[in-house]
């Protein structure tokens, strides 16, 4: 119960979050964030300008979600769809109805400004949707169906969408909002990539005097496998076991801490995963 309220207040304060940060730096800078959110922005700009009239945030957003929400909800977790589009909901109800009065008073005029604390803000309200097992939809969508269902990388793909949508403001608009929103999307990707590491892995090397029980601890806590090589150490002139294991970035300071635990004179290197081709186990989502 106490997990279901702390998932579902991360929800409705990121949703409040992504809101406020759409109405402040990205209205005040007149940016075109990626994926849905920044296509929505892009529709309803076209319509006001080209067709004289106003169409809400929260029609178009739920609209273009739909069908992705559904997929997603077939075929990757029933949970975690419905947290999404409850993040969805409540992010484009308050979008649209958010007191101006309050808005105004908060708005940076500077478009450099608005996109570097924009895309920090974005970076934050998507980060603590991931840590409650939710997405902030749209696109996100369409990347962990494709990811899981036929283990491929679309995030080429999606960052190709983006560019048209940018292309897209650009010829219609001003290039200098283009490229505002560029910066907008950039800070937010080095900033995701610092606070949220769930989709990144770590290598680790292990020399051990006990591998066994270190093996253990990688199976109880991360539930991935390793490879052991023998050794020699030069140093103490005693044999060694080195082993090698993936694990998702956030597990591997757990693990270490574990592994301290039980072998203190454990050597371990950490690196950074590039790229990983084979079988790694995905913790399910609900």
């Amino acid at each position: 119960m106490l997990a279901a309220l702390r998932r579902l207040a991360l929800i409705v304060f990121a949703a409040v979050l992504m809101a406020f940060n759409l109405k402040t730096f990205v209205h005040a800078g007149a940016l075109i964030p990626g994926g849905f959110t920044g296509l929505t922005l892009l529709i309803q700009e076209i319509c006001l300008r080209f067709g004289n009239f106003r169409v809400p945030f929260s029609v178009v957003l739920y609209t273009l979600n739909a069908v992705p929400a559904l997929i997603c909800y077939k075929f990757i977790g029933k949970n975690f769809a419905l947290y999404s589009i409850l993040m969805i909901v409540i992010c484009g109800l308050l979008t649209d109805f958010m007191p101006a009065m309050f808005i105004e008073k908060l708005q940076v005029q500077d478009s450099l400004l608005s996109a570097v604390f924009g895309g920090l803000l974005n970076a934050l309200s998507i980060s603590l949707c991931l840590y409650a097992g939710a997405t902030s939809g749209g696109t996100d969508f369409i990347a962990i169906f494709i990811s899981e269902k036929y283990r491929r990388d679309a995030w080429n793909y999606i960052f190709a969408g983006n560019c048209v949508i940018l292309a897209a403001a650009a010829l219609l608009f001003t290039l200098d909002k283009a490229l505002y929103s560029i910066i907008f999307q950039f800070t937010t990707t080095i900033a995701l990539s610092s606070l949220y590491r769930g989709y990144q892995q770590r290598t680790l090397f292990i020399i051990t005097s006990k591998p066994d029980e270190i093996y253990a601890l990688i199976r109880e806590k991360t539930n991935h496998g390793a490879t052991s090589f023998k050794g020699h150490g030069f140093y103490e002139k005693k044999d060694r076991v080195l082993l090698y294991s993936v694990v998702a970035a956030d597990e591997a300071g757990i693990l270490i801490r574990a592994i301290k635990a039980v072998d203190y004179s454990a050597f371990i290197n950490v690196i950074k995963t590039e790229h990983l081709n084979g079988r790694f186990f995905q913790r399910p989502r609900d």
